[in-house]
C-alpha cells in the first residue's frame, strides 16, 4: 500500500506539472486584438 501511495502523490505531481506547463503554453502564444469599451470610449489592442 505504501507504493499505491508514493505512485498516487508522483502522478498527481505530473498532472498539476502538465496543466500549468499548458496554461503557461495558452498565455504566451495568445494572438488577435482586445477590444474593450470603458469611459473614454472603445479601445483596440493588438496582442
Amino acid at each position: 500500500m505504501n507504493r499505491n501511495v508514493l505512485y498516487l502523490i508522483i502522478g498527481a505531481l505530473v498532472v498539476v506539472t502538465a496543466v500549468f506547463g499548458y496554461q503557461l503554453y495558452q498565455e504566451r502564444h495568445k494572438t488577435g486584438i482586445d477590444i474593450s469599451i470603458g469611459d473614454r470610449g472603445i479601445s483596440i489592442e493588438k496582442k
